[in-house]
């Protein structure tokens, strides 16, 4: 009978209905509470329903009974990922290995946390590893793909992608994680045919989506030039990182010295430092914009998410205000609404991140509501009494560059476990 339950058990888990495999491991395990293949069951039901909390307090206590067992903590390991807790994932994944060092999933989720931390070549040494054990192991497969990828192996990353591909043709995750690395080399077309094929394979891929939406957007010229900075960029480390950020922010300075004590060259360095200016301010906003595009796709619709579609909106009604103060400027040729046409222009920066996810829940999001209450502020004061820099226009005009230092910083700190 037992054997049929979880015979039972395994068919719902691979169907996805959850809740109901939830209910009967329950049930298993107040007949038998110490069984570590329920407790590793009902552990695993719980991580694919988001109930991580629940997840590690069944696993913690399976860890203390049976402390010798290295799939205890390769399960620990995924559920501190799932949390974000790279640190003790990996402290965990590598206790499974000491524990047990034939198994190559260790070794290839070891190798996969490696490489979320950007060490691209323990990554490199840890998939190799676990393919020494497995051959065809898929996680190793990919993720030795893009480490090679990251360490500008390309032909080596696309022959080892491609023996993954032959290995299991239908794997959703392979053909996402092969469409990632034709993005990433230029490839937006052939990297589309892939997305399509890991959704028709797991239409919940939110992996897939997400390159699906971005090799969508990629048919765009200029946006295909800010997905090369973007990938530049999230392979730096944060140190590097801030490199790229600081170098750009005080070559504009520097610039702007020269232009200052060198009136000759003055006509030629002022192009320059406003092209960089609009660089930097289109990084913040060609996302949202293009998302807004997007939603024109009859496929690229389907693709955005509530908030990508909410930052998207708050972004187009920004640049319509800008837009619309600087028509009333031309004209009237007054002020106000010059400061209008400024609120606009300003207030795109903080949309366009305000739901970016960030170690401090909704930070990013409430300081760009603290943005706009000022800059409306700020707006009612001049338009009533005229006068432009009023107290709220200094806070709204400090708060418009600590948002980009802000951000940036949270940004950073959460591309970089």
């Amino acid at each position: 009978m037992t054997d049929t339950t979880i015979s039972r058990v395994e068919i719902l888990i691979q169907q996805g209905k959850y809740p109901e495999a939830e209910r009967m491991l329950k049930d298993l395990l107040a007949m038998d509470a110490g069984n570590l293949h329920y407790q590793c069951l009902l552990a695993e039901v719980f991580l694919a329903q988001d109930k991580t909390e629940e997840a590690n307090t069944i696993i913690s206590n399976a860890i203390g009974m049976n402390p010798d067992n290295g799939y205890l903590f390769y399960i620990k390991a995924r559920i501190d990922i799932s949390k974000d807790d790279f640190d003790s994932a990996e402290k965990n994944s590598m206790q499974s290995i000491t524990l047990d060092p034939h198994d190559a999933d260790y070794f290839a989720m070891y190798a996969n946390i490696k490489l979320a931390r950007k060490k691209y070549s323990e990554a490199l040494e840890y998939a190799n590893k676990a393919l020494e054990i497995d051959p065809e192991n898929i996680l190793a497969l990919n993720t030795r793909s893009t480490a090679l990828l990251k360490l500008n192996k390309k032909s080596e990353s696309f022959q080892t992608i491609e023996g993954a591909l032959r290995n299991d043709p239908n794997n959703s995750y392979t053909h996402a994680n092969y469409g990632w690395g034709l993005l990433e080399k230029g490839e937006h077309k052939k990297a589309l045919e892939h997305f399509r094929e890991s959704l028709k394979n797991d239409p919940t891929s939110e992996y897939a989506k997400a390159g699906m939406m971005e090799a969508l957007k990629a048919s765009n010229p200029i946006y295909r030039l800010f997905l090369k900075y973007s990938f530049f960029m999230s392979n730096l480390t944060a140190k590097y990182q801030w490199g790229v950020i600081l170098s750009f922010y005080f070559g504009q300075k520097i610039l702007r010295g020269i232009a200052r004590t060198s009136p000759t060259l003055d006509s030629y360095i002022k192009p320059v430092i406003i092209g960089m200016a609009i660089i930097a301010f289109s990084t913040w906003v060609i996302t949202p914009i293009s998302n807004l595009f997007l939603r024109f796709n009859v496929y690229g619709n389907f693709l955005l998410d509530k908030d990508e579609k909410r930052s998207s909106n708050f972004v187009a009604v920004s640049l319509g205000i800008f837009l619309l103060g600087l028509l009333l400027y031309i004209v009237f040729s007054t002020d106000m609404f010059l400061s209008l046409a400024v609120f606009g222009f300003a207030m795109m920066l903080p949309f366009s991140v305000m739901f970016a996810p960030s170690k401090y829940k909704n930070a990013l999001l409430i300081y760009s509501g603290i943005m706009t209450i000022t800059g409306i502020a700020s707006l009612l004061i001049i338009f009533n009494t005229g006068n432009l820099f009023n107290m709220f226009t200094m806070i709204f005009g400090f708060g418009f560059i600590a948002f980009q230092w802000i951000a940036n910083g949270l940004m950073i700190q959460q591309s970089n476990k």
